[in-house]
């Protein structure tokens, strides 16, 4: 026989069957595939010895001819060829031809562990058919499948008989609970020729129990890459829509042309069609998708904006691969109404981006620009509340390293933004105003150039010097209808020179398998600027809060459009240690001084960034962090704001967790303060106690959680899990209650999951 229609017979493997039978099965119950079980590997039978190959074989009676190349043996036979271990209680090998024939116990482990069983296997006929009978396949990964007879051949198809599979094998645990699920077939039948499966009587269990079943069913070959056809078809309900079925139907339209068609029916709303086609290139690939529908029942959406006959979408993205590590694309969507794409479950994000970007990234480069349109999505958005999102026209940014050995590192970095509005974007928090973005069109170009180099000085200190030059060109046109509160249009130049030292001080002691690291620190960090907002106006600096991740850095704004200014001296010590048991701690803590110049954290802005962060005066808030594991299991963590000049304590949270032998508890606490300033009213102190434990009976756990408004004596949030999880099926309900103060309040819901799993993935809802 040629190595080609060994390698024709491979392609029909039985590997492809268990996958089939597995995803078919588990389709027809209205979910998808689990891993696929190889039933036998693509190269099992392609890689049978080469007629002439020599095999080690050890038997109770072993015999050889040598005018026919026969080898053949009884009694318990054990044979090793390429990779493979045979058992069987007789076997007649073929060394001239590659026949084999093993019968009686047949027993086959693979390098990968995948063990296959069955009464015989005979390979004869030049390989033409091959025949397995009471076939028993257990994998690597614990998963099983059998059939009372299976066959397949070259020409034309693939028959189980009695054919299931389980991904936990017997699913019967140690303690002989029924567990996991199994699918089951009377009759498998893979046709190649019309590349379809078809199955008789195909049935789902899980915990042993019979749970659906059906006279017959057939889809496409799922292992048959881009075959034409419908694919899995799904049912579920939704108030506004009804009952709703969809039915896809994929075509391959060439080589590398997708097109899928997938029409939804609803009980209520009628017929949604939907379509996406798919184009893929050597050098990436991109896709259309559009949907749209005449609704029967607007009124179902009553009070928002999809309360409207026609509504539908389109959506495109690409991405393709450039020379010089060079990678561009674009991703767009439009729609009739912003609450469409939530409504039909297209997107459930809130918000998307249509965007044009470029982008390199090398070992010593990174650049990336891009063109965006910000747009909300939700049910009561409107045009009004989209001209009020950014147009970023450009958003590019870039950063370059170059490492000068032992005379330090130059890095060089820059940002391009370019805002547009049509609208200002305004909100009221506590009677205090902030506008997050100005209508008009704004340009913010900046460009900073640094040199930093450490050096170990006398007795371990560390000391690293920081010089550089950042400089900033902004300008700002408030459009044609000038409001209340915007500012002038505006040109603006600024040059800010940077200039820093950071003395560290590692003392590391080390007590057997304990060790402790403590390291004060100090920096002097010089902003040499009186404009701490170079962009004019503050687009993209909206949140800061101080605390001891960011204490040691030289410029603490999340943005370009914002920057600190003046001399600033940063103060603290971080302490590590590690125990033998395996426990930690770390602890950081300090203080920052403004020295001289003005303070670009007391200067305040549109979005009051900054405003009330502790660093406005000379002496900033003492803040520390705590975090450590006294324990296996166990993880704990605090922060502290402290104002010295007050004598307050203006932000503090704690958290603790534990968890041990299936039972977990957890606790934190949050504090904010009352600030005018900032429009916070009152103080908020709110905890939140959580805590799950397994239930008696095996495999069942309940959680749950409460969160409390201890300010307003009032409870914010309370959810319950009830769960099912043996590791391959998991079933379970929660529920979520809010109160009065909550964000959402005096809400109810509650749903369900429903998990089929097995080797690699998860499939359910």
């Amino acid at each position: 026989m040629t190595r080609q229609g060994r390698d024709r017979i491979g392609r029909h493997s039985l590997r492809r069957l268990g996958a089939t039978l597995a995803l078919a099965l588990s389709t027809a119950m209205w979910c998808c595939p689990p891993a696929s079980a190889q039933f036998l590997p693509d190269d099992f039978f392609a890689q049978l010895p080469e007629p002439g190959a020599a095999a080690e074989v050890e038997a109770n009676t072993l015999g050889y001819d040598a005018r026919s190349d026969i080898i053949s043996a009884e009694g318990r036979v054990v044979m090793r060829y390429s990779g493979y271990t045979i058992a069987c209680d007789q076997l007649r090998y073929e060394q001239g031809s590659g026949a084999l024939i093993c019968s009686g116990n047949v027993e086959i482990t693979d390098a990968s562990g995948t063990q296959y069983r069955a009464d015989s296997i005979e390979v004869t006929d030049g390989m033409k058919e091959a025949f397995i009978r009471s076939l028993t396949l257990t994998t690597s990964d614990g998963s099983r499948i059998t059939a009372r007879d299976a066959r397949f051949s070259e020409e034309l198809r693939t028959i189980l008989l009695d054919a299931s599979y389980s991904p936990c094998g017997e699913c019967i645990d140690s303690k002989g609970n029924r567990i996991g699920w199994k699918v089951k077939a009377a009759k498998l039948v893979q046709d190649d020729s019309t590349k379809l499966i078809y199955f008789e009587q195909p049935s789902l269990e899980i915990l042993g129990l019979p749970v659906a079943w059906l006279p017959w069913f057939w889809m496409p070959d799922p292992t048959i890459p881009r075959s034409n056809g419908f694919l899995l078809p799904s049912v579920d309900y939704k108030a506004e829509l009804g009952g709703r079925l969809r039915v896809p139907y994929f075509m391959a339209l060439g080589e590398n042309t997708d097109l899928m068609l997938a029409p939804q029916l609803m009980t209520r709303q009628g017929l949604l069609m939907a379509a996406e086609w798919q184009q893929r290139f050597d050098s990436g690939s991109f896709s259309v998708e559009a949907s749209g529908l005449y609704q029967l029942d607007p009124g179902a959406f009553a009070g928002t904006v999809g309360d409207r006959d026609w509504r539908g979408a389109i959506q495109t993205s690409g991405r393709f691969v450039l020379p010089a590590d060079w990678s561009a694309g674009w991703s767009y969507t439009t729609f009739t109404d912003a609450a469409y794409l939530g409504d039909y479950d297209f997107d459930k994000s809130g918000k998307v981006i249509n965007e044009l970007f470029a982008t390199h990234l090398s070992d010593d480069y990174f650049v990336d620009i891009r063109m965006q349109e910000y747009l909300l999505l939700g049910d009561t958005v409107t045009s009004a509340d989209q001209n009020k999102q950014a147009l970023a026209l450009p958003n590019a940014r870039g950063d370059g390293y170059f490492d000068l050995g032992e005379n330090g590192q130059v890095h060089l970095s820059g940002n391009l933004l370019g805002v547009a509005r049509d609208a200002d974007s305004t909100a009221t928090y506590g009677a205090v105003p902030y506008v997050f973005g100005y209508e008009g069109d704004k340009v913010h170009a900046t460009g900073e150039a640094s040199w930093q180099n450490p050096y170990v000085g006398l007795g371990g200190v560390v000391i690293t010097p920081f010089v550089g030059l950042r400089a900033d060109v902004a300008s700002y046109d408030d459009g044609l209808f000038a409001t209340l509160g915007e500012p002038p249009d505006a040109l603006l130049f600024t040059a800010t020179p940077l200039a820093a030292v950071d003395v560290r001080w590692p003392l590391i002691s080390v007590g057997g398998s304990d060790t402790h690291l403590f390291e004060p620190i100090a920096q002097l960090v010089y902003r040499g600027s009186d404009e701490s907002q170079p962009g004019i106006t503050n687009d993209n600096a909206h949140s800061f809060v101080l605390d001891d991740t960011n204490l040691f850095s030289g410029n603490r704004f999340s943005g370009s459009d914002r920057q600190e200014t003046g001399l600033r001296a940063n103060l603290g010590a971080r302490y590590l240690a590690n125990f033998s048991g395996g426990s930690w701690l770390e602890l950081v803590a300090g203080q920052s001084f403004h020295l001289a110049g003005v303070n670009g954290m007391g200067v305040a802005d549109e979005v009051n960034t900054g405003v009330s962060s502790g660093l406005g005066d000379v002496a900033s808030y003492v803040v520390l962090g705590a975090r450590g594991s006294p324990f296996a299991g166990a993880t704990l963590g605090a922060e502290l704001q402290y104002d010295p000049n007050a004598g307050r304590v203006p932000r503090a949270g704690l958290g603790a967790d534990l968890a041990r032998d299936g039972y977990s508890v957890g606790a934190d606490y949050v504090y904010l303060a009352a600030d005018a300033a900032t429009g916070v009213t009152a103080d908020q102190h709110e905890v939140t106690v959580r805590a799950g434990a397994p239930l008696p009976i095996d495999y069942w756990r309940v959680s749950g959680s409460v969160s409390w408004d201890i300010a307003a004596n009032e409870w914010l949030e309370a959810t319950g899990q009830l769960l099912y999880d043996d590791g391959y099926f998991l079933v379970g309900g929660f529920a979520t209650a809010t109160g009065t103060t909550h964000a959402n309040p005096d809400s109810l819901a509650f749903g369900a999951t429903f998990k089929l799993k097995g080797p690699g993935t998860e499939i359910g809802f």
